[in-house]
């Protein structure tokens, strides 16, 4: 994962060379490669100049194993778990990237598409109808936000939005949606207030979108149900 989120944006393959400090250019050994536990035990430095290893890479680590055990946990052990294992792993390095770099690239959404209708065609998880919906509602809603608000919106969180309605499908995609608003609309108004943003700074949505899926993966049905049982449909 951490070599994906620091190669895909500069370019770089994510094979070839092997892993390596980026500070010295040492070659990692199997291990220092551990999830974490290679952080722990080499006192968060690398083993050979002893600079220190970024923090984002014990969190991605620890981040990806938590979501690993709760859709485990959730799901159990079958083809929806790969399913949504692959689309977990994928939201983790687009949120790490579009946090670093205001990116969400092209390789990793067409990679998501292929993954979403390969494990659309073995899970059969949603009909033909709310896999079309679940893409093209968030699509649209997203690309008019992006209109109105004059670019306000980039278009890797549109192209975002609409590959992952091959995951969800309708209405969990628009669920998702909903919920990443509010999420991001909170999150803003708090830096806003702690001065750590400012008004007219560029906010990434990718990791807020991501949070929105997960919750929805989780939690979307009986959040939907609770929402229709209060407003009286």
């Amino acid at each position: 994962m951490n070599v994906c989120i620091y190669r895909i944006p500069r370019n770089e393959s994510i094979v070839f060379p092997a892993s390596h400090c980026p500070n010295c250019g040492n070659n990692l050994a199997p291990r220092d490669l551990a999830p974490l536990f290679s952080y722990l035990v080499l006192k968060g430095r690398c083993r050979y100049c002893k600079s220190p290893i970024h923090w984002r890479y014990p969190l991605v680590e620890l981040l990806t194993g938590f979501l690993f055990i709760a859709l485990y946990c959730s799901l159990g052990l079958n083809l929806l778990l790969l399913k949504y294992l692959l689309l977990a792993c994928f939201l983790v390095a687009i949120s790490f990237i579009d946090l670093e770099h205001y990116i969400i690239p092209n390789k990793l959404v067409i990679a998501l598409l292929g993954s979403g209708i390969v494990m659309g065609l073995l899970t059969r998880e949603h009909s033909l109808v709310s896999v079309l919906l679940g893409m093209f509602v968030p699509f649209a809603a997203l690309m008019a936000l992006a209109l109105i608000s004059n670019g306000g919106m980039g278009g890797g969180d549109i192209k975002l939005a609409g590959v992952t309605g091959l995951f969800l499908g309708w209405p969990q995609s628009i669920v998702a949606l909903i919920l990443s608003c509010c999420i991001a609309g909170i999150a803003s108004l708090i830096m806003l207030a702690l001065k750590v943003k400012k008004r007219k700074d560029p906010i990434p949505f990718g990791p807020y979108y991501a949070a929105g899926i997960m919750i929805s993966i989780f939690w979307g049905k009986p959040l939907l149900e609770l929402y229709l049982a209060y407003s009286g449909f």
